[in-house]
């Protein structure tokens, strides 16, 4: 039995499909009769007084639009940006001790202390881009561990003095 088992497995002749590279060496298809014809476009005539006065009108247009929108930023009175936040929690000896160690440890930064009810926060910084508070963020991390770069909203005039509050970075 085991003779036929293994004298059968010798009959079968498996082959691989494929591989036959000589097949379609020579193939070729000539696609010429079913493409689409287009005919020739004329070729347009430029003439640069007529672009110089449209761009001339588009630039008017663009100078009146920036002027608007200029005008309707200076009604808004909050801009949006970043802070650092380096301390939030419920106790308030703690946040005025984190803050006092921001000032001594940090002197050429600006520290705020907010306090949103039933917390308190200490912020460091206002800055218009996420990447300007970044250098600021390295220096302080190394102190607080825990500080973190958060949105905010800040004033942009202060109500009793009637001048802007200053936001650091904005001059880059």
């Amino acid at each position: 039995m085991s003779l036929l088992i293994f004298s059968s497995c010798g009959i079968i002749n498996i082959r691989k499909s494929g591989g036959n590279i000589d097949r379609y060496n020579n193939y070729t298809e000539d696609l010429e009769a079913s493409r689409i014809q287009f005919a020739e476009l004329p070729q347009a005539e430029s003439s640069f007084a007529a672009e110089s006065s449209s761009a001339a009108a588009i630039d008017l247009e663009l100078d009146r639009r920036i002027d608007q929108i200029a005008q309707e930023n200076s009604k808004e009175l909050f801009v949006n940006g970043f802070t650092i936040l380096i301390y939030s929690g419920v106790d308030r000896e703690k946040a005025f001790d984190i803050r006092n160690e921001a000032y001594s440890e940090f002197p050429q930064t600006q520290t705020y202390m907010e306090y949103q009810q039933p917390r308190y926060l200490v912020k460091v910084g206002r800055f218009v881009n996420k990447i300007e508070a970044l250098a600021t963020y390295e220096k302080m991390n190394t102190v607080f561990s825990s500080a973190r770069i958060i949105k905010d909203r800040f004033l942009k005039f202060n109500e009793e003095k009637k001048e802007e509050v200053n936001i650091e970075n904005v001059e880059r």
